[in-house]
């Protein structure tokens, strides 16, 4: 599968940063591949770091993007229905429901970090209707240190980038934590100062 997806990708190569772009627009190819083969073009000399970053990040977001108005305007029903030519089953749907209902809007961003969870939160997000400017920032916010990540790591990887992917998963799992810990210890802390202006 990941060899099949390599030779979809060196098709995009001949786009240049572009081809980074349309790649990553479409969610059913894993960042995961596509970010790491780019920082070993990068090592070859193929690609610049930073602009391939940025096109990283930018195609990173209109990925989740077009997948958010996906839920905006075909809803849940739609999901259960089409969701599975995109490569997503109910079960993850649930999942990433059951996060957005959790954590809120704020999942746009550190749900980003969370494998397996990631691909999917675009849609609770959009068929709750959140604020697509919200929503592309927080993406956009959350797709840059992603993307710096693997490309880096493919570049330093070189030869050797197909390591990258678990090594990366095992790292953002480990920050994402991290991240969550940060996020419920400041919104515990305005709950506790807004109760106390009211007493």
């Amino acid at each position: 599968m990941r060899d099949l997806i390599v030779s979809f990708l060196d098709i995009f190569k001949q786009l240049s940063y572009f081809g980074i772009v349309l790649a990553l627009s479409c969610e059913i190819v894993p960042a995961e591949i596509v970010l790491p083969l780019v920082g070993f073009w990068v090592y070859e000399g193929d690609m610049i770091f930073w602009i391939a970053i940025i096109s990283g990040t930018i195609g990173g977001t209109i990925g989740p993007l077009i997948l958010y108005f996906i839920g905006r305007f075909g809803g849940r029903p739609f999901m259960l229905k089409y969701g599975k030519y995109l490569l997503i089953r109910e079960k993850q749907i649930k999942v990433a429901e059951g996060f957005f209902q959790k954590y809120g809007g704020g999942v746009a961003f550190f749900g980003r970090f969370i494998p397996g969870v990631r691909t999917l939160i675009p849609v609770p997000c959009g068929i709750a209707k959140m604020n697509v400017g919200i929503f592309t920032m927080y993406t956009f916010l959350a797709m840059l240190p992603i993307t710096l990540l693997y490309v880096w790591l493919g570049q330093q990887f070189g030869p050797r980038w197909v390591d990258v992917g678990p090594f990366a998963r095992d790292f953002l799992l480990k920050n994402a934590l991290v991240l969550l810990f940060v996020i419920f210890l400041y919104l515990g802390i305005r709950k506790i100062i807004r109760v106390l202006r009211t007493t």
